[in-house]
């Protein structure tokens, strides 16, 4: 079939999914094979509708096609038949292994006798390998995992997983296209043309007399569709073959004339929908021609529309300058501006867990919250006091709506969906997860009075925000009744009720353009709308990336549209939006996989975007999908903890653990705030003499302003004014209170050293064996186990089990674990080779799904099943030997295997075959890790060389050699080791005389901490589980705790606090370290002498010390190398 015809077919299945031909849309994806529809086939698996999930994958692949294809039919017929074990029916069963499985008995015949077997088990689970087996839904969900593994993998979907990006309507467009240009071929065009069939040309009669419209007034070529063109097909108006750009999408345009046809989804398939083409090329209002406006597009920089042929300048509106940024093209997390609010300066006990936070926008340090039971609170963050507490009640109960009293009745409990001010700080407003919204008024300090209740909808209210259409403030709810509606902020009135949408509305998000204002909403079935207030319908319809919890936020200036949304798998995205294309613009990078919760998100300063997100706060540069940085707040956060900035972006509010609220901050913030501490202070200095300084007067007026109702926006600018000026002579009365804070951690911070076993908690693991010592450790990616690796070859697994004493199952230092063996009491011990194995370079890596282990210790590669410890398969006997094993994190098929040669073999597992082979450094291969957001391969060898290699091509990128300190060797035998930074494009290296941060594009050493010459040397080390911190062993049994953003020691834990007296003096140090792969503060050592600690700080500290102070700004910049010792004392890095 040529390419023409094949995107005909395209075109056509955008067509019958547009018009909802949704079983002739799969049937025809299916015989073409051009398209395999994944959302579709999900869909199958999910609803166990396994004929038709075969006979649709039948259009693309049979099973005897290749390797991937038997496993994928293997994996479903497999559920199948253990689905009908399940139910018990056996008759089912049979079958379904006579007709269904047989075929494989042919490739792997134990494999068919062993699934044969469980027809005798009363249930299945008795089998080792399927002891795991939850229920039906669960089972699936895990199949399907690995199917899109598979068929993302399979060469024969190549190509047919992406559907192409088509302008909605693409077909209907052609077609238009296709008219005009019949009907300017007419001899006598009319000027309203008739269109009854497209099964022939289109001509026009004959008329009486009648002339062809010149091409200069030609109906068909004017700006919008006008009387004599062609009826539109659906949503698309007549071709336009140069349309002019303007700043606001059509849809916003000149609202009292433009019609509003229904706009149809997007394509089927992956990938974001776009706009239609009407909204696609959006036209210059005939009454408006020419109108300045930044749009999305324009990166800040608005571009004057023009007749055709003026040369393209560019015109800055005098309100938005061009601003460098230090350090803005390269964002880096190790780099990371100073202005942004990283500083833990409050912690807040709320009482209940916060939902939601809003910074008054005048008094920027008072802050309102709501919780989950229905409270709200009202901080004064600058002096710690809350202000107001309500809990919550109906004001009038007889008003209310039947439903929503017999609710209230059968279920008191209410949780506060979303708690705002209005504008200018006189309102703010509570939406309840009960059809409920309460308007409350603020009149300064602690008077806040009741306004409104309303009624709102039917179930919970889920959104709540404030507008000024035509000028008169209005309250905007949305909620579970799928409706949006807007109320009179005055007396509550309802003037508009805004349906469409499918699915509960979850988010509303009001803004204006050209003094045209708008909603947006968004639903849980992932759709987009936006209104005009009018009783139009909606504009557009946009699907949302991840499909589920969405919502939307402009920046500052407005200029520029954000999203942030969480599927229901966990999925998490923040995307830029291009509003005149309805389309995404950039994507930004660095969420969890699975995160737990939706993720909050929120813009400040025009600038950056933070998201709550892996119990930390990720920041991004809005001009770089790149990470930009992540911080923990010193820890205590949620998964997926809830945040909001101030108005100037100097404070930020962030929910935690224990229904508190930390109040992080900038510079500026710190300054705000402890201006606020003193301004009593200075107030009462000003009022004993009118000879001091004016600033004290100008303080004592802030104070006063501060408390009284209502505090104008130059009252707060005054309050600034007075924390952040640095006129010496102004601050001469606020300067010295600063310096004797005693709360001031960078005057008091010391290094917090721990000597005695009552300083942490340390956990001896029992192991029954011999074993001389560790030489791997890692724990398993659900948190609940730790695997070793001995030297003598002989692995030891321990697991933790759920106990009263520990719910979560995971591992901790408070509870002993049970060193684990299966029933048949085999060991996995690795092939050993003729030499000494405790000579060996031993290495091993662990699957992500915790199932298989991949390990060497000299002699061959083998691969054990961690459930049943069996061998599964033994492979690539030396020479050369394997030292370091990683696996490829999109696909556990391919690993990377660093040899003792120094080349790095690329092998897949599946087929059995060396993929590439990689050849740069001198010695043997001692570190191996892969960043998926860079397709990257870092190594490092005993040559203290670095090499970046591409994951795609495997061609080597760059290459440097560590910087070595001077009058210091490294020994031959030296391991370097790589690991890289959640950010994925940062990555640590240790060596026996240095800990690094390296850049992977630029190959840059960033941070560096040296050992002094006369210390002991490095062991090991590793970040932990969220980066934050470098856990590093030594020699001389020490640990160091560092600060990952900088590279400070900020805890020393020496050995006589987890090792026994006896052994502490018998030079037993730790060889290997690693980090729990979920608890930050958690992790594990392997010993000299064959043990393994886990070892936590004592739960009243929750953390390893303090973070050091960063001096005179210099988090970011680089520090001098020579360093501090783990014996000696913390040198100052400037």
């Amino acid at each position: 079939m040529s390419s023409l015809s094949r995107e005909l077919v395209f075109l056509i299945l955008q067509f019958l999914d547009e018009e909802k031909f949704k079983e002739t849309v799969h049937k025809l994806e299916q015989e073409s094979g051009f398209f395999f529809n994944m959302k579709y086939f999900e869909d199958e698996v999910h609803s166990g509708n396994w004929d038709e999930v075969e006979k649709y994958l039948s259009g693309f692949t049979k099973v005897d096609d290749n390797r991937y294809s038997m496993k994928i039919f293997f994996e479903i017929r497999k559920q199948k038949y253990l689905e009908a074990l399940d139910k018990h029916d056996r008759s089912k069963a049979v079958e379904i292994l006579v007709k269904d499985l047989k075929v494989f008995a042919t490739f792997n015949e134990e494999l068919f006798k062993e699934i044969t077997q469980l027809l005798t088990l009363e249930n299945f689970r008795e089998n080792e390998q399927l002891s795991k087996y939850g229920d039906t839904k669960s089972a699936r969900a895990i199949m399907l995992v690995e199917l899109k593994k598979l068929i993302e993998a399979n060469p024969l979907f190549r190509d047919k997983l992406q559907f192409p990006h088509l302008k909605n309507s693409r077909l209907r467009t052609l077609i238009n296209q296709s008219l005009n240009w019949q009907h300017q071929l007419c001899k006598n065009p009319r000027p309203n043309p008739d269109i009854k069939t497209l099964f022939v040309d289109h001509t026009c009669g004959q008329p009486n007399g009648a002339r062809a419209p010149s091409p200069a007034n030609n109906p068909l070529l004017g700006s919008l569709p006008k009387a004599g063109g062609f009826p539109p097909l659906g949503a698309h108006g007549p071709f336009q073959p140069t349309p002019t750009p303007v700043s606001t999408p059509l849809w916003m345009s000149n609202p009292s004339t433009v019609t509003h046809p229904a706009i149809s989804g997007g394509p089927i398939g992956l990938g974001a929908p776009s706009i239609s083409a009407a909204l696609k090329h959006p036209r210059t209002p005939p009454t408006n021609p020419s109108v300045d406006f930044p749009s999305g597009d324009s990166e800040h920089v608005g571009k004057r529309a023009r007749p055709m042929g003026i040369t393209d300048e560019v015109n800055l509106p005098v309100n938005v300058l061009p601003v460098t940024f230090p350090g803005h093209a390269h964002s880096q997390a190790f780099n990371a501006p100073d202005d942004l609010p990283k500083t833990l300066i409050r912690n807040l006990s709320q009482g209940s867990s916060p939902m939601s936070m809003d910074f008054h926008p005048v008094q920027q340090t008072l802050l309102l919250v709501g919780t989950n039971v229905g409270d709200i609170g009202l901080w004064e963050v600058g002096s710690k006091e809350k202000l107001v507490s309500r809990n919550f009640k109906v004001w009038d109960l007889g008003a209310c709506t039947m439903p929503l009293q017999a609710a209230l009745v059968k279920d008191p409990g209410v949780s506060v969906n979303r708690i705002i001010w209005s504008p200018d700080g006189s309102l703010f407003g509570v939406a309840y997860s009960r059809h409920i919204v309460q308007i409350y008024s603020y009149h300064g300090g602690d008077d806040v009075r009741q306004h409104l209740e309303i009624d709102a909808h039917v179930g919970g209210v889920n959104d709540l925000a404030f507008s000024h259409p035509n000028k008169q403030l209005c309250v905007i709810t949305c909620g579970d009744d799928k409706t949006i509606k807007v109320w009179d902020a005055t007396n509550g009135a309802k003037q508009y009720t805004f349906e469409g949408h499918e699915a509960p509305v979850y988010s509303v998000c009001p803004h204006y353009k050209e003094n045209i204002q708008f909603i947006f909403s968004t639903a849980l079935d992932g759709k987009i709308k936006a209104w005009l207030y009018d009783n139009l319908g909606s504009r557009v319809d946009y699907d949302a990336p991840g499909r589920w919890c969405t919502t939307m936020a402009y920046s500052a200036d407005g200029t520029r549209l954000f999203s942030c949304g969480t599927s229901k798998d966990g999925e998490s995205y923040i995307v830029e939006w291009n509003e005149s294309e309805g389309a995404v613009k950039r994507t930004y990078q660095g969420f969890r996989k699975r995160s737990l919760g939706v993720v909050q998100f929120d813009t400040t300063k025009n600038r950056f975007l933070a998201a709550g997100d892996e119990f930390s706060i990720k920041f991004w540069d809005m001009d770089n999908i790149q990470l930009l940085t992540t911080i923990d707040a010193e820890g205590g956060l949620p998964a997926s903890p809830r945040i909001r900035f101030n108005k100037d972006g100097t404070l930020l509010a962030v929910s935690a653990n224990e229904n508190s609220i930390k109040i992080l901050a900038n510079t500026d913030g710190i300054r705000l705030l402890r201006t606020f501490e003193n301004l009593s202070y200075d107030a009462s200095r000003a009022s004993e003499s009118v000879t001091k300084p004016a600033m004290n007067s100008i303080s004592a007026a802030a104070a006063a302003a501060a408390t009284s109702a209502g505090l104008a926006e130059r009252g707060a600018s005054v309050v600034a004014i007075a924390g952040m000026n640095g006129d010496a002579r102004n601050m001469g009365d606020v300067k010295p209170r600063l310096a004797e804070e005693t709360n001031d951690k960078s005057k008091i911070w010391k290094l917090t050293e721990i000597n005695e076993m009552s300083q942490c908690r340390s956990l001896r693991l029992s192991e029954t064996m011999r074993i001389t010592k560790i030489s791997r450790l890692i724990y398993t990616n659900s948190g609940n186990a730790i695997l070793a690796l001995a030297s003598n070859a002989i692995h030891l697994l321990w697991k933790w089990q759920r106990s009263d004493r520990n719910s979560s199952g995971k591992a901790t230092a408070s509870v002993a674990p049970q060193l684990w063996q299966p029933s048949s009491g085999i060991l996995m011990t690795n092939d050993i080779a003729d030499t000494n194995p405790e000579e060996a370079v031993p290495c091993f890596a662990l699957s992500k799904n915790d199932s298989y282990v991949m390990s060497a210790s000299g002699g061959k590669i083998s691969l054990f099943n961690m459930m049943t410890f069996k061998t599964m398969t033994t492979f690539m006997p030396p020479p050369p030997a394997a030292t370091f094993l990683a696996f490829h994190p999109q696909d556990n098929n391919i690993i990377a295997i660093g040899m003792d040669d120094s080349t790095i073999q690329i092998y897949n597992v599946r087929v059995d075959e060396v993929k590439s082979k990689l050849k740069g450094h001198s010695k043997r291969i001692t570190g191996l890790a892969f960043s998926h957001a860079l397709n990257a391969l870092v190594s490092s060898g005993a040559d203290a060389q670095l090499c970046v290699w591409n994951s795609d091509g495997w061609e080597k990128q760059k290459s440097r050699f560590l910087q070595i300190p001077a009058g210091r060797t490294s020994t031959g035998q030296s391991d370097t080791r790589v690991q890289f930074h959640q950010d994925q494009t940062h990555f640590l290296v240790v060596h026996e005389t240095q800990l690094a941060i390296y850049e992977t594009t630029k190959l840059e050493c960033v941070k560096q901490w040296v050992q002094r010459e006369a210390a002991a040397p490095i062991s090991h080390a590793t970040f932990s589980c969220d980066s934050q911190l470098v856990y590093a062993s030594f020699l001389d049994a020490t640990v160091c705790v560092f600060s990952a953003a900088n590279l400070r020691l900020r805890c020393r834990i020496n050995p006589t606090s987890y090792l026994s007296a006896s052994v502490s003096n018998s030079n037993v140090h730790p060889l290997v370290i690693a980090a729990h792969p979920h608890d930050p503060n958690q992790f594990a050592l392997g010993l000299s002498d064959g043990g393994v600690h886990v070892l936590e700080p004592l739960e009243s500290e929750g953390k390893w010390g303090v973070p050091p102070p960063v001096e005179n700004g210099s988090a970011s910049s680089m520090p001098a190398t020579p360093s501090v010792g783990p014996s000696g004392s913390d040198q100052p890095q400037r």
